[in-house]
């Protein structure tokens, strides 16, 4: 069923948003993951702390507004959820990635922040696993990648779609 074009138009809105705001806190979090690698000790302890305040709850929340809102511009347009490939990749990064958030960024990042608090209370550096460098790389590379397929639309119609 065909979505009214004024709620087409803000649920495509809000999707942009969602999508905008994911990209910008994931590349706070590696400001952030790099202040606590290289700088001195109270930078790299207020960083470590101030991560988890940005790589939990708001990730989950505007992942999964994006996910929402893709969800339900691809049952209401054209487009459908598996009727192009590009649609179809981009549904899959973005559960990939909200499950990634959840299950694998959500536990480590915490324990950072509290690494960091406790370096902050004694005036040390905290403990910072170098792997924390790459969740915001692949997060911010696959949500422009998935941005660039919505602009480019590649690959055309999958098997399923006829």
């Amino acid at each position: 069923m065909p979505l009214p074009t004024r709620v087409r138009k803000l649920l495509l809105l809000v999707h942009i948003a969602a999508a905008g705001v994911w990209l910008g806190l994931d590349l706070v979090l590696g400001i952030l993951v790099g202040t606590a690698l290289l700088g001195d000790p109270t930078g790299a302890g207020a960083a470590a702390a101030t991560m988890a305040a940005v790589a939990t709850w708001p990730l989950v929340v505007v992942g999964l507004l994006t996910l929402a809102t893709g969800v339900l511009l691809g049952l209401g347009t054209k487009y459908g959820l598996v009727r192009y490939w590009w649609v179809l990749v981009k549904l899959v990064v973005n559960i990939v990635l909200v499950t990634l958030v959840v299950l694998v960024l959500w536990p480590g990042v915490t324990a950072v922040g509290e690494a960091g608090r406790v370096a902050l209370a004694d005036g040390g550096a905290p403990a910072m696993p170098a792997t924390l460098v790459f969740p915001p790389i692949v997060s911010s590379t696959a949500l422009v990648v998935a941005m660039t397929l919505s602009v480019f639309k590649p690959w055309g119609r999958t098997r399923r779609a006829g």
